[in-house]
């Protein structure tokens, strides 16, 4: 059995979001349910929760943590882009968005989503897409798989990655994760190994981003989802990789210049020494929030 989950920043967000009785709420990444069933504690007795989870393993272990608050949540399996077509013309109180990967995902070594196991290259949140993180390693050109390297993994290594996958693959397909790992040890040369992060942490990121569309399904919530705020709610996000938390700080300055939102973080509030010991996964966190005005 695997660790449970540990959300991160739960006072600092429940603060933001303004949890009170009586109110509804978005949680649009359940993942294991943890910010959810904090929410739903804090706005006893009769404050709502409308919770969306795209991947099947986090929707099911959200569905047991919530399940004792009964009618008080409602539960879709969905992607959070569709969050205003499933509000229709209902307004919310506030907006919960966590861009994290859940423990779920990471310890399940046949999502591929992590290396410290071997599974298959598969990366997909949602097991009902097409295309698996193997899929674009083994077919896309080496300028698109350096390109997706680059920009989504902020990888100084891209070019020299990228080779050594064209090389390997054209021996027999990469389909595991310590495949993949391997020849990315193999690509980087020892001297510039990092003492913090395993050498194929980037590559791995990039394509799980690439395989989600994730940076793309952010932007379409930024645009949208605030508009079923009602007066005075609040969207939250925690981003843990710098492109997602420039998107989030753009976007909140500009609805902030236009006079739709207040933006109530001046700068990303991120975990403290104490968290980050406790739970090392939240080092990377930042939580931005808004208000609508």
């Amino acid at each position: 059995m695997g660790l449970k989950h540990i959300p991160v920043m739960v006072e600092e967000v429940m603060a933001f979001l303004k949890c009170e009785t009586g109110r509804t709420y978005v949680d649009a990444t359940l993942g294991g349910g943890g910010h959810a069933s904090e929410i739903l504690k804090r706005t006893a007795p009769d404050g709502a929760l409308i919770g969306m989870e795209w991947d099947e393993d986090a929707l099911a272990e959200a569905k047991n943590v919530l399940m004792p608050f009964g009618d008080r949540v409602k539960i879709f399996r969905e992607n959070f882009i569709h969050l205003s077509d499933l509000m229709k013309a209902e307004s919310v109180d506030g907006i919960l968005l966590d861009l994290g990967l859940s423990s779920i995902q990471l310890e399940k070594e046949g999502r591929g989503f992590s290396f410290k196991g071997d599974g298959p290259l598969d990366m997909r949140m949602d097991q009902r897409m097409n295309h698996t993180a193997a899929h674009l390693i083994n077919h896309l050109s080496l300028e698109e798989l350096e390109y997706t390297l680059s920009l989504y993994g902020e990888e100084r290594w891209a070019k020299r990655i990228a080779k050594a996958i064209g090389q390997e693959r054209e021996r027999e397909p990469i389909r595991t994760t310590q495949t993949l790992r391997k020849i990315i040890h193999h690509a980087i040369p020892r001297r510039f190994y990092s003492w913090r992060i395993d050498p194929a942490t980037r590559t791995f990121q990039a394509l799980r981003i690439r395989v989600n569309d994730e940076l793309e399904n952010l932007r379409k919530l930024l645009e949208t989802g605030w508009k079923i705020l009602k007066k005075g709610g609040r969207m939250c996000i925690l981003s843990f990789h710098s492109l997602e938390d420039r998107m989030v700080k753009e976007t909140f300055r500009t609805l902030e210049k236009q006079e739709e939102m207040r933006v109530l973080t001046k700068k990303p509030v991120t975990p403290s020494e104490e968290e980050r010991k406790k739970n090392p996964r939240s080092r990377s966190a930042k939580l931005r929030c808004a208000e609508r005005i």
